[in-house]
């Protein structure tokens, strides 16, 4: 069954198997993460949505992150079981047949106003997602999503839920396993060495798939602000109307369904480090607030009247080209110059051939030990190609590709016609 409904809409995105495209996407970062949090403190996950082929890949995702799972179809279903037996997170879709996810979100706020609950919508306008804050939802997911926003999602509710440290969720040794033995990487590995006393601002450029936030990760597991928390946020996977709040938070009162006070990414953020992701993005009138919090290091959340004051150390990233932007008048001159104080451009992989075999290696062992199954071996011919091919998707295709065909491929040697759509067709 495909499922649609679930994939971000990215052109970079590869064109492999939809269900195994966003598994893929369930990274050892947040498998390592959750572990950790379910060795202190066994954590059961509600999923409830009537699309079966939504549930099935999210809960995949999920338990392979180490969680218990369980299922529901519709939100009447989940209320009666509530009544019994209750999870430590739910997440919901909002419109279904019967009770509604928001119904359920009420009825269970009621009793455990303290359970965290994520809701999912195809329809993340304001009012929905007010809707949602108000009825008691800890966070909300855009449909299409990406499984790894997903996964994000799910480790955040329950590291505050459970009173766990981010700071012992964002110390994994997995998170910033970066592979390469060209100039290329070698010199970033450099460059990041470099950087781990420092706290200087770093903008990261490069194409989809390159790994931005990867490197963010390692220069915040490497830096002076290592035991304190890692906040990432997307400014291109937020509707523009929702990202203010997010950044910065808001008061009670600020706007309709707003009853309670907000905390945003840069309160969350306070003393650690804040991943701006996709910075090009960010609409125009929010670069001024950015700029201020850069400057002065106090904001006010939305709807406020008193000053917030934060120390945040911030990673930007984006695959635009910001130069471009600034002279269309489309991105601050000054907020640029704010953020490029050190630059990081990352290579893609068709101009570092020579790393792909090590990261074909790596991500096929990774792939048969998520899947509980042997080592794919490729064919001669299949490697001389992989090495050739282009890789228009980076370091994230070549992930998907080896996932897609440790499941996909019965036999254990992969062999031309064994391939992926994406690459053509093989005689």
């Amino acid at each position: 069954m495909v499922v649609k409904s679930v994939v971000r809409a990215d052109l970079d995105e590869p064109c492999l198997p939809l269900s195994l495209s966003l598994l893929a996407q369930a990274d050892a970062t947040h498998k390592a993460i959750i572990q950790t949090m379910v060795q202190a403190n066994q954590s059961n996950v509600w999923i409830v949505d009537d699309d079966e082929s939504i549930r099935w890949v999210l809960a995949q995702a999920l338990k392979q992150a180490g969680l218990n799972i369980r299922q529901f179809s519709d939100a009447d279903d989940a209320l009666e079981m509530f009544s019994r037996e209750q999870p430590t997170a739910i997440v919901t879709d909002i419109r279904m047949a019967g009770s509604s996810g928001l119904d359920l979100l009420e009825s269970v706020h009621k009793v455990r106003p303290d359970l965290p609950v994520v809701v999912m919508t195809a329809y993340s306008d304001l009012d929905t997602t007010v809707n949602s804050f108000q009825r008691g939802a800890r966070e909300y997911l855009a449909k299409p999503f990406d499984i790894d926003e997903a996964v994000s999602l799910v480790q955040r509710v329950l590291t505050e839920s459970n009173g766990i440290s981010p700071t012992t969720l964002s110390n994994n040794p997995q998170a910033t396993r970066m592979i390469g033995k060209s100039t290329a990487m070698q010199d970033l590995f450099r460059a990041i060495g470099r950087l781990s006393s420092s706290d200087l601002k770093v903008l990261i450029t490069g194409e989809s798939g390159t790994g931005k936030e990867l490197v963010a990760r390692a220069l915040y597991e490497n830096s002076i602000r290592r035991d304190q928390v890692f906040i990432a946020i997307n400014a291109a996977a937020i509707p523009a109307d929702l990202l203010e709040s997010e950044l910065f938070g808001h008061e009670k009162g600020a706007f309709t369904g707003a009853n309670q006070r907000r905390v945003g990414r840069f309160e969350q953020a306070n003393r650690g480090t804040l991943f701006l992701d996709e910075i090009g993005d960010m609409p125009h009138d929010l670069q001024s607030r950015l700029l201020r919090v850069m400057s002065e290091n106090k904001f006010y959340r939305v709807g406020g009247t008193s000053e917030v004051t934060v120390d945040v150390r911030i990673i930007a990233a984006t695959n635009q080209d910001l130069e471009a932007l600034v002279k269309q008048n489309k991105f601050r001159t000054d907020l640029y110059h704010r953020l490029n104080v050190v630059r990081i451009a990352l290579t893609p992989i068709r101009s570092r051939r020579e790393d792909v075999p090590e990261l074909l290696e790596h991500f096929l062992k990774q792939s048969a030990a998520q899947l509980n199954t042997k080592q794919k071996i490729l064919s001669g011919d299949v490697t001389q190609y992989l090495e050739s091919y282009g890789w228009p998707g980076n370091v994230r295709e070549i992930e998907n590709f080896c996932r897609s065909v440790t499941a996909m491929v019965p036999a254990q040697t992969v062999l031309l016609n064994d391939l992926p759509q994406v690459f053509g067709r093989f005689e």
